[in-house]
């Protein structure tokens, strides 16, 4: 378990949600190569995926079937860290940060689907 995710939750008041390092997540290639802000958010879990979906940049991602590489979340660490804190956050969940700034909030929607 992750010290860092455990104390974003503890901020939160959510319950803390594993991404299993084994699961894949969603990443754009803006977010690989440090684009600013980063967005993430959370679906249900399905088919060996933790239902995380995590960009850069202000606009929301195209309807590119492409636009998200998968990835193992164990690679993350290596790839984009700037993101791990956020990843026991459980589904129904979003975050955009930046430099100096940090908003999480939950999102009803991303629970229908």
């Amino acid at each position: 378990m992750d010290q860092d995710q455990v104390e974003v939750c503890l901020r939160h008041n959510v319950e803390f949600s594993v991404a299993e390092p084994s699961s894949k997540l969603g990443i754009s290639e803006g977010a690989l190569q440090g684009e600013q802000p980063l967005n993430g958010l959370r679906h249900p879990p399905e088919n060996g995926t933790c239902g995380w979906y995590i960009w850069g940049g202000r606009d929301f991602p195209p309807e590119d079937a492409d636009f998200f590489k998968p990835m193992h979340v164990s690679h993350l660490s290596m790839s984009c860290p700037a993101v791990v804190p956020y990843l026991g956050l459980p589904p129904g969940w979003r975050f955009l940060i930046a430099p100096d700034y940090e908003d999480v909030w939950f999102d009803a929607s991303l629970l229908d689907i």
